[in-house]
């Protein structure tokens, strides 16, 4: 039931308009997005990296939206606190940091570095993985109100390099 509600509530901030974003000035990588069937617009996972190639503390994800113009813009603060935020980031050591998203509570994401690039781990069907997108596909309910039929994470496993897919369906 909870997972609904978050899942609920993703969508719903997505109505909300954002405001726009200033770019940063430090190197970065992109890491993951999410997609959605309600429309084209991203939200895009990035990690900053200091001159030497480190993780910058105490918050090195950045998180923002790629609309479907192509324009960037920031996470309005409901977005951020309750839908696509990082409610927590915890550096675990020079290259390593576990991410917790705000609508996405019960995934456990570890950003390290991985040979000479910066990596999303996640758990996709039981396998370590690396993180390529999560997509939610939603309908609209006769109230307006979105539904989430299913949520989609789309990665390689980290042992095989092979494509792999877990379909999570709200309860």
């Amino acid at each position: 039931m909870r997972s609904s509600f978050i899942i609920l509530l993703l969508i719903i901030l997505s109505f909300f308009p954002r405001p726009s974003f200033a770019v940063s000035e430090q190197k970065v990588n992109h890491l993951f997005f999410i997609e959605r069937s309600k429309n084209r617009n991203l939200v895009q996972y990035d990690i900053r990296l200091t001159g030497d190639r480190g993780l910058p503390d105490p918050s090195p994800i950045s998180v923002y939206w790629i609309l479907e113009n192509g324009r960037r813009e920031e996470l309005n603060s409901i977005e951020r606190k309750y839908a696509y935020g990082i409610v927590r980031q915890e550096k675990l050591d020079e290259n390593k940091v576990k991410v917790i998203l705000a609508g996405l509570k019960g995934l456990e994401i570890i950003v390290e570095r991985m040979n000479d690039s910066i990596r999303a781990m996640i758990s996709i069907d039981g396998r370590e993985s690396i993180l390529e997108r999560i997509y939610i596909k939603s309908e609209e309910k006769l109230t307006g109100l979105p539904k989430v039929l299913y949520i989609d994470l789309f990665g390689w496993t980290k042992e095989t390099g092979l494509p792999i897919k877990e379909r999570i369906s709200p309860k």
